[in-house]
Order: structure tokens, then sequence, then C-alpha cells
């Protein structure tokens, strides 16, 4: 998206003379979600004329969503930019966004990837994907997995479509990491100060239909992970065989969403013989899913399962669940 010459937005505030006597914020948030866009844009317009970075935020997307006025990118990228400016996260998003939206995808990419940091799905899906393809920036697939996971628990379709492409071409060690990255986000996403929801909807973002092409020649694809070390000769226990009506499982970590669980335990599997016999269990706690694997006759069972584990460098607490 071009930038609107502050002349051509100076024409355009000139021409408007009328003004509500008393412009108020929330007033023209209350007119957005009755669906009357008109006020609310009668409301937020001198705001965000006089500098109110929220109501240079809510201009910028009714110029976007072309509600109370018309569609105009240009108008919409200026006030989007203008709330960024002044320090809105909201307004920094929403530029990067739109700056994509129209074709600046060099110039998006830094407010994206700030955006991704904190947690705004659409980015992640958008720097994930320029992660994998290593189009604009360094390819990097563990964190393209870690970001296109994170927008595929925040409910984005074409983040789930794009991280069953992932599965087929990223190395297995990888995509671990990568999950690995994807808690940490989410931790790191919980200590910032996230901006409240905007009172406009955000409008969809496409990727370029090259979102997630096939990798068709062998250096587009990562090099195969090392096979996996021997498994030590000297006597060990085998893991135990699951005991029908046993009550004990193993803990293998807190999550954010089940969504993570369900995404890491096919990895767990593949990469620690010692779970294959196993189930997974999805365990609400609070903002937590807790993931555990069972079910085992004993504690003695669950102690042997977890040593296992342990050696596999995979934390594991042997738990009883509430019954």
């Amino acid at each position: 998206m071009k930038f609107v010459p502050l002349l051509v937005l100076g024409a355009a505030v000139a021409a408007l003379t009328v003004f509500p006597a008393f412009a108020d914020l929330k007033t023209g948030d209350t007119a957005w979600q009755r669906g009357d866009y008109p006020a609310a844009v009668a409301q937020w317009r001198p705001l965000a004329i006089a500098g109110d970075p929220e109501a240079q935020l809510h201009m910028g997307q009714a110029y976007q969503l072309g509600r109370g006025v018309p569609v105009d990118l240009k108008l919409a990228q200026d006030w989007f930019r203008r709330a960024a400016q002044q320090g809105s996260e909201d307004g920094k998003d929403s530029y990067g966004l739109v700056l994509f939206q129209t074709g600046k995808r060099a110039e998006a990419l830094p407010y994206l990837e700030d955006a991704a940091g904190r947690g705004n799905p659409r980015a992640q899906y958008i720097v994930g994907t320029a992660l994998f393809n290593g189009d604009m920036i360094a390819k990097d697939w563990p964190r393209a997995y870690a970001m296109m996971t994170r927008a595929s628990a925040a409910g984005i379709p074409a983040a789930r479509t794009s991280l069953g492409q992932m599965d087929r071409f990223i190395p297995l060690d990888q995509r671990t990491r990568g999950l690995a990255l994807a808690r940490a986000f989410d931790d790191h996403a919980k200590q910032t100060n996230l901006p409240k929801p905007l009172v406009a909807e955000p409008a969809p973002v496409e990727a370029p239909k090259s979102t997630m092409p096939v990798p068709n020649t062998p250096k587009t694809i990562a090099a195969k992970p090392a096979p996996p070390k021997a498994i030590p000769t000297k006597p060990t226990a085998p893991p135990p065989a699951p005991a029908s009506g046993g009550n004990w499982r193993v803990q293998l970590g807190a999550f954010a969403d089940a969504a993570t669980v369900r995404a890491l335990w096919p990895s767990l599997r593949s990469r620690i013989p010692a779970l294959t016999p196993y189930r997974a269990f999805a365990v609400k706690a609070g903002p937590l899913t807790r993931l555990q694997a069972g079910p085992l006759v004993s504690r003695a069972a669950a102690d042997q399962l977890c040593a296992a584990l342990r050696r596999a460098k995979q934390p594991c607490t042997p738990v009883v669940p509430a019954p």
C-alpha cells in the first residue's frame, strides 16, 4: 500500500466543516456495535484529527472495512500509521497487516514480526509462512512451525492447512523444537500486556498464492535428521505394558491449550518408544491443559516409565488422576 500524502489527507479534513458538538470515543463505540457506522465515524473523526490514537485506529478500520465511509485503504493505512507513531500496539499491528495486504510486504515485515511476537495470530501466520519459504527473511523451520502452531491454535483456518503441509517437509526434530518454541511464545504472550480487542473487527488478510509452496528441489528441503542413537546395550528394565484397571498416569507437562497437547503427543510418541503402548489424556487444570499418558497399574510402574522418559530428556511426574 502506498502512503497517503499528508496534503491529500489535509485537504480531505479541511472539507469537513460539521463535527459533533461533543465527540466521544465511547459513544462512537456504542454506535458501531449497534451497526450505526456513520454515527460512529462522526464521533471518532474529530478525536482522530485531534490526535487520539484509539480514534485514529478506529478510523483506519472504518476505511479498511468500508463502514460509515467508502473503502479507502490509503486512508486506512494513514490512520493506522498515525496511531502506530503514537505507540498504539493495535495501530502497529493493523499498519503492518494493511501494508502486507496492499503489497508492501518488505515494509510490513518488521511490524508483523513485532505483532507475531506479541501473539497476533494473523501476523504469526504470515511470519510463519515467510520463515518456512525463506521469503524476505532467513529460512527457519523450527520458528516457522512454532508460529504456524500458535496461529492454528488461535483458529486461523489457513494456518491449520499450512501446518499440515509443514508436517510433510519439516523433519521431526525441527518440529519438536518448534513446539517447544510455541510454548515459549505462549508463555511470553501471557506475561505481556496485550492490547484490548478493537471495536471494529479486523479485515481478513490474504497471503499470496504462494503461501505454502511445496519444495520442488532437494535444496529447499532441510537435511534429514540423523538416525536415532542406538539403545544402550546394558540391561534395562523394559517399560511396563498397560494393564487394565490401572489408575496411575505420568504427567509430561502443562500447556496453555488443548491444541498444543494434541500437536505434541504424536511427536513425543515418535521420539520416545516407551510411550508407544499408552494413550494421551488432556486434563484441564484452570487455564492450563495437562498432558498425561497411561494408564499404569501402580506407582512403581509409573516410576519405571518416568525413568525411561527422563533418559530421553522428557520431564515426567507420576500422578493419580482425581476420581
